[in-house]
């Protein structure tokens, strides 16, 4: 049995994003480890986890207050990666 929020292309995206973030800080200075790097995943998880979270028995006000938070995270995730991108972690 799948959920709804499965067959979402933007979860979906959402999800290959994650892998590919995690990937990404993996790399980080361990410095970061507990820093920026926790603060990207946290942020990037977010993503996905809101996405199906709004999906799931939600009314449409209460769907587009996921997707809010979603974008939100989204936001976060590439401020946090301009932040690396700064400190010379990624190109």
């Amino acid at each position: 049995m799948k959920f709804k929020f499965e067959n979402l292309i933007i979860w979906q995206k959402a999800m290959e994003l994650g892998e590919e973030v995690n990937e990404i800080s993996s790399k980080f200075p361990k410095k970061e480890m507990f820093n920026l790097a926790s603060q990207l995943l946290r942020a990037v998880d977010s993503v996905a986890l809101n996405i199906s979270e709004g999906s799931i028995l939600q009314s449409n006000p209460e769907q587009k207050k996921f997707m809010g938070y979603a974008i939100r995270s989204l936001a976060e995730v590439v401020t946090c990666l301009h932040k690396a991108r700064r400190r010379d972690y990624i190109t």
